[in-house]
């Protein structure tokens, strides 16, 4: 049972973390009285100021979160019709705005910009609907990197494994470290090559990547205005729907199919190439539970996968956006800048604008043919990401592994955000396992066919508890 507790000061830890499963198991504690917001916020603080939470988050606010989960369970008692999120503990990556605080992205070069004046949109909508906010998570500095490692304010450990300290996944590394730890139910992350479901599928929880445009970004501090996304991650699809619902211009309404009327494609080129044994085998898993669940599953031919690589040979948008966003900052904070981080972002010097604009438009030609290619099928499937999650201290030493795992991690997920796609990662390991996500992917504004398509099959990939 979840204490109640008048102040997230001296809370009373659980051993177990059952009832943060879902939103839905919350509110059935909540209906039947086990539990308390507030008594839910003094776990989720207690969760955070652990050993596992240690550099999860850069500023907590566990006591206003406080304060705002007794007004919520105050107006439940009376009666009163509330959000689902109300009360509950959501965390917000440090890259969104949250009025009176400095927006500093994890980056010491951001230590003396001024506080924000007001909400982003996305957490003044949160807001609105009587979510706790309890602090803002550690990330990747500027979100520029899919291992989530920061030599400014540590890097969160990935909770799956008690024996070695692996990476969380970035760029959203502290959020997905926040719902996976208990600390949050559930985190406001991004995603502009795979931030949300790369630490999603490493720390063995489900992430949520909307087609970008349905999402509003003002208040968020940009890394690519061409490809970033606001979204969530959570412990379950459902739970991201939710907040998706809050955060989002239009709200989707999953098209739900029995898994027999599923069509799903696995293509045969990059995706599947360089899978370490332990996904390998998730995945082939997951793929036998889903075709003898009756999901008709075909190997297909996407050649424009393989053109990639040379289209964002000189930085992709990321680069030479952010560059230009950044080259004031670097010119007088060099210094402060996470040199890898630094050496991608002065990448974006060097194309012109000539190329930025080909490179745009070769992006629409390679959209429309991969639109057309995917139109017979409900998603695409494959792994999220080709490895479980590695050790830390390595990819610290090494700047050529470092530099090798980034390119591995984010080269599934960052397919679907060329495509301006909209994408899902959920965890499809045994509870004995390290995290594995399974990627389930579809093109620009086809949100409800995919969540349609990924509530059908959640629980058939994952059957067993989840690992960590």
């Amino acid at each position: 049972m979840l204490p109640h507790a008048e102040s997230p000061e001296s809370p009373q830890p659980l051993q177990s973390l059952e009832l943060l499963d879902s939103l839905e198991s919350l509110h059935a504690a909540l209906r039947a009285g086990v539990i308390d917001r507030a008594g839910l916020i003094a776990h989720a603080a207690a969760r955070a100021q652990s050993e596992a939470g240690r550099a999860v988050y850069l500023h907590q606010t566990f006591a206003s979160a406080s304060q705002v989960a007794r007004a919520a369970d105050a107006a439940a008692a009376a009666g009163k019709p509330l959000h689902p999120l109300a009360g509950l503990p959501v965390s917000i990556k440090d890259l969104y705005d949250v009025a009176g605080e400095v927006t500093r992205a994890a980056s010491a070069a951001r230590h003396d910009a001024a506080p924000a004046a007001a909400d982003a949109t996305v957490v003044a909508r949160l807001r609105a609907v009587g979510a706790a906010l309890v602090g803002r998570t550690n990330m990747t500095e500027f979100a520029f990197s899919g291992v989530g490692i920061n030599p400014h304010f540590g890097t969160p450990m990935n909770p799956c494994d008690a024996a070695v300290a692996r990476i969380p996944g970035g760029s959203s590394s502290g959020a997905a470290v926040s719902v996976a730890i208990g600390s949050a139910v559930a985190a406001l992350g991004s995603d502009t090559g795979g931030s949300i479901r790369i630490p999603a599928a490493l720390c063995g929880i489900t992430g949520y990547k909307p087609t970008a445009r349905r999402v509003p970004l003002t208040g968020a501090y940009p890394l690519s205005y061409t490809l970033d996304t606001a979204c969530a991650m959570a412990r379950t699809l459902a739970d991201c729907i939710a907040v998706d619902s809050v955060i989002a211009d239009d709200a989707v309404i999953p098209a739900v199919t029995a898994p027999a009327a599923i069509r799903l494609a696995i293509p045969r080129q990059l995706v599947l190439d360089d899978l370490d044994e332990a996904v390998s085998r998730a995945f082939d898993r997951a793929i036998g539970r889903l075709s003898a669940a009756g999901v008709r599953i075909e190997h297909v031919d996407m050649p424009e996968l393989n053109e990639l690589a040379a289209l964002n040979a000189a930085g992709g948008f990321s680069a030479p956006e952010a560059f230009a966003h950044h080259r004031a900052l670097i010119a007088t904070h060099r210094d402060r800048y996470d040199p890898r981080v630094l050496m991608r972002i002065e990448r974006g010097a060097q194309m012109s604008a000539a190329d930025y604009i080909a490179l745009h438009r070769a992006r629409l030609d390679w959209i429309a043919r991969m639109t057309a290619r995917l139109a017979p099928f409900d998603a695409v499937v494959c792994p999220t990401v080709p490895m479980v999650a590695p050790p830390i201290a390595p990819l610290v030493a090494d700047d050529a592994l470092f530099v090798r795992t980034n390119g591995l991690l984010l080269r599934n997920t960052s397919v679907f955000n060329f495509l301006d796609g909209c994408s899902v990662s959920l965890p499809c390991q045994a509870g004995d396992e390290l995290p594995v996500g399974l990627m389930l992917s579809h093109g620009p504004m086809r949100d409800s066919q995919l969540l349609g398509t990924a509530l059908a099959l959640e629980s058939i990939v994952q059957p067993s508890p989840r690992g960590g």
